[in-house]
C-alpha cells in the first residue's frame, strides 16, 4: 500500500484516471467486479475521494451500458414485442424516474441487467444518468465506506474492529433500510 500512495503522491491524475477509467470499462461491459472496484476505491482513495471517483464511474459505465442496449437492442424487441414495449414505455412515461430510482436504491436486480432493460425503454438518456447517480450514491457510499475500513486492518485482529463489523452490517442492512424509506414515501400523501 505505501508503494501505492507513493504513485499516486507522484502521479495522481494518472493513478485516479486509470482507475476510473478501468472501472467505467468494466460496469459499460457488464463485466463482473465492479462491487470490488468500489471497495477498491475506498481502500486506495479515501472516503470522500473513493466515494466521487466510484460514483462517477458507475453511473457514466451504467450509461455507456443503457445506450448500448438502446442502439443495439431496442428495435429488435420493439419488433418482436410491439404491444409488450409500447405498455412498458407508457409506464416508464408515467413514473420512469421514480420506477429507476427504486431499481438503483434497492439492488433486488443486478445492475447490469437494469442498464441493458432501461436500454429498450423509451427513458430519456439524461433522466437515467442523474437518477441512477443519485439513486446509486448511498449504496456506494456504503460500500466505499468498507472499503476505507478494509484498508485499516494490520493484523488479524483488525478483522474485528467494530467500525469494519459496523461497515459490512451496513452492506447487509442497506437493501432493507432503503426499502423501509422508499415504503415511507409511498405511504406519504402527495401535497
Amino acid at each position: 500500500m505505501a508503494q501505492f500512495n507513493e504513485y499516486k503522491a507522484q502521479s495522481p491524475l494518472l493513478i485516479i484516471g486509470g482507475f476510473f477509467l478501468l472501472y467505467v470499462v468494466v460496469t459499460a461491459l457488464s463485466l463482473p467486479g465492479a462491487a470490488i472496484l468500489t471497495l477498491a476505491a475506498g481502500a486506495l482513495f479515501g472516503l470522500v475521494q473513493g466515494l466521487l471517483v466510484a460514483s462517477f464511474a458507475s453511473s457514466i459505465g451504467a450509461t455507456i451500458a443503457f445506450l448500448a442496449s438502446r442502439y443495439l437492442l431496442r428495435d429488435t424487441i420493439k419488433q418482436r414485442f410491439p404491444e409488450r414495449l409500447a405498455a412498458i414505455d407508457a409506464g416508464v412515461e408515467k413514473e420512469g424516474g421514480f420506477y429507476l430510482f427504486t431499481l438503483r436504491l434497492v439492488p433486488i436486480f443486478p445492475f447490469f441487467l437494469i442498464n441493458l432493460l432501461m436500454g429498450v425503454t423509451s427513458i430519456k438518456t439524461w433522466t437515467y444518468y442523474w437518477v441512477s447517480q443519485i439513486g446509486m450514491l448511498a449504496g456506494t457510499f456504503v460500500f466505499v465506506n468498507a472499503g476505507t475500513q478494509l484498508a485499516q486492518i494490520d493484523s488479524l485482529s483488525g478483522i474485528l474492529s467494530f467500525n469494519l463489523i459496523v461497515s459490512f452490517a451496513l452492506l447487509g442492512f442497506f437493501p432493507l433500510i432503503a426499502k423501509g424509506v422508499l415504503n415511507m414515501f409511498k405511504k406519504t400523501p402527495c401535497l
